[in-house]
């Protein structure tokens, strides 16, 4: 019995014994006299008990039977469902098998089954958050992670992320590898879909900061170092007007790295009961189910509903810009060199000036080459063999229409047949010294 409890039943024995009329015991209960008298008659009939509710230690009406346990708790205990926690369990149960109840309930039932450990709650560390960008689109965050997303079922796939600062939006994909030219196909991607954002924010890898070269025992130069060229998605990222910032710490990118923690977490074991095993199906899976839920359960409103992704232009050909960029010098032939290979440029484009000059030579990734000159393409082929340079002196000393005549000035000699050195000598009439 609480101490409400007694306290009420002291207030009904002092209008049962008439020390307090029933309407006080009304205004100290908060109830109407109708219902102090009908107290009253229950207190001759059940003692005490009347201040208690009726249905004490009873099952409540709207408990789940013992059989819908059982069936959660033997669905719960399959190896596809480890390390599952009562939210994600309490999803699945009712997406996948129909079964509906609360994550507490779940949570209760997976602590008896010892399929969950409850955690003690601990006071982390106060950490004060950047604020975020107010418009979708002036920030995006992009990184990559190399996390064992199939565990083990299948080929090793990485997933590339970019997170909207300012409303937490994912754009994600799996690939097979972190590469330039993974990474510039999913930035096509996101260009095509979302427009150009204001900024890209990244980490310092090597496909997007060029790598410093310092003697081993050396160290770094000050702000007097020359400025390293860009890295080709660096390069397309100022042809396309989108600000690059690199972050110093992975704690800078907190955003997209706990989204990672996210993923590594429920997509991770999204993918195993789905029993994905290729990259298709991670893509799929991704595409069809995490994406939808992640970006209706974890986005957040802007502060300010302007987006700020701004379309491509006609200027923005994304295939020449997101493609591997050299510059080549042009020989005397009209040829130039590329990839341990020579490309000549065809008669028709050839124009004053392109002898000896530089020219923009673009790999695409679609596998073709195309070659730039003052903002003109120009047509270019491969030659099969490489072209043959002759030297001047040979030229001249052909006669036009004749060859060259060998000379025939020591065909007769034969050095086995000559005469010693020493005959050769007296035959010159030089006499030998005496010693004295």
């Amino acid at each position: 019995m609480t101490q409400a409890e007694r306290d009420r039943l002291v207030a009904l024995k002092k209008a049962k014994k008439r020390l307090i009329t029933q309407q006080q015991a009304a205004e100290e209960l908060g109830i109407t006299e109708r219902h102090v008298r009908r107290l009253l008659r229950e207190l001759k009939r059940r003692g005490d008990k009347v201040v208690a509710h009726g249905l004490r230690g009873l099952p409540s009406n709207h408990k789940l039977s013992a059989d819908t346990e059982q069936e959660a708790v033997a669905i719960l205990s399959r190896p596809v469902y480890r390390g599952f926690g009562p939210t994600l369990a309490a999803e699945y149960l009712a997406k996948e098998h129909g079964i509906e109840v609360s994550r507490e309930t779940v949570r209760q039932w997976m602590i008896k089954a010892k399929l969950w450990r409850a955690h003690k709650q601990r006071i982390e560390k106060v950490h004060e958050w950047r604020p975020r960008r107010s418009r979708y689109g002036e920030l995006v965050q992009w990184d990559t992670s190399d996390h064992d997303w199939l565990e083990g079922r299948g080929e090793e796939v990485l997933l590339i992320n970019m997170i909207d600062d300012a409303t937490s939006r994912w754009f994600a994909r799996f690939v097979a590898s972190d590469s330039t030219l993974e990474n510039m196909n999913h930035l096509e991607r996101y260009l095509k879909q979302h427009g150009r954002p204001l900024a890209f924010y990244t980490d310092k890898a090597s496909i997007f900061q060029t790598a410093e070269k310092t003697k081993r025992d050396g160290s770094r130069l000050g702000k007097s170092r020359e400025e390293l060229p860009p890295t080709q998605i660096g390069r397309a990222l100022q042809e396309l007007g989108i600000t690059w910032i690199a972050a110093h710490s992975p704690q800078a990118k907190g955003r997209v790295e706990r989204g990672f923690l996210t993923a590594q977490d429920r997509l991770v074991k999204g993918l195993r009961v789905a029993g994905v095993t290729t990259l298709e199906g991670a893509n799929h899976y991704l595409e069809t189910e995490f994406l939808p839920w992640v970006n209706a359960a974890l986005a957040v409103v802007p502060a300010h509903p302007d987006d700020a992704h701004r379309p491509l232009e006609k200027q923005h050909d994304l295939a020449a810009i997101l493609s591997h960029v050299e510059q080549r010098k042009v020989n005397s032939n009209y040829t130039f060199p590329l990839d341990s290979k020579i490309y000549r440029i065809l008669r028709q484009d050839i124009s004053a000036g392109l002898r000896g000059a530089f020219i923009r030579v673009e790999q695409r990734r679609d596998g073709s080459v195309a070659a730039c000159f003052r903002g003109r393409y120009l047509r270019v082929e491969r030659c099969e063999q490489r072209p043959k340079v002759k030297s001047v002196q040979a030229a001249q000393s052909k006669a036009p229409g004749k060859p060259a005549q060998k000379s025939a000035w020591n065909q007769n000699f034969d050095l086995k047949k000559a005469p010693k050195i020493w005959q050769a000598a007296q035959g010159s009439g030089s006499r030998r010294e005496e010693p004295q």
